[in-house]
């Protein structure tokens, strides 16, 4: 059986806040519990490299918009 994977940050937020509630229900079997924590776990890793991918990507923009702003070309020069 495939693992489903969060298309984007958004939907697996959305999951992962799923999978938190069923936990604190507390109507979930052991296994079940299991399942749903390592579901979860691995939503957290996705969503973590999400936000590190944008908090990347935002450095390198602010970055280039200083570096313009100082009259820099792109080389650093």
């Amino acid at each position: 059986m495939a693992k489903k994977i969060a298309k984007n940050f958004e939907s697996a937020m959305e999951e992962l806040e799923k999978l938190i509630y069923s936990l604190e229900d507390g109507s979930l079997s052991l296994d079940e519990s299991i399942k749903t924590y390592k579901k979860g776990m691995e939503l957290a890793a996705f969503c973590s490299e999400a936000l590190q991918k944008a908090e990347q990507e935002i450095y390198v923009l602010e970055h280039n918009a200083i570096s313009k702003m100082n009259g820099e070309d792109n080389n650093g020069e």
